[in-house]
């Protein structure tokens, strides 16, 4: 489930949590590789935004 929210600290670590578990569950369920890599991507900018935030 995504949610829409501003990016602040305590929601990007909920959004962070959601797509673990989404990569998580992906894996599990043997996606393709290309869509774990995209999921993966994702997760990737989420965790650079919050340490963006993070440091000011």
């Amino acid at each position: 489930m995504r949610r829409l929210c501003l990016p602040t600290a305590d929601c990007l670590e909920k959004e962070i949590e959601d797509v673990r578990l989404e990569m998580y569950i992906s894996y599990q369920n043997n996606l393709e590789y290309k869509e774990l890599v995209k999921i993966s991507q994702k997760l990737d900018g989420l965790l650079n935004q919050l340490d963006e935030i993070t440091k000011q």
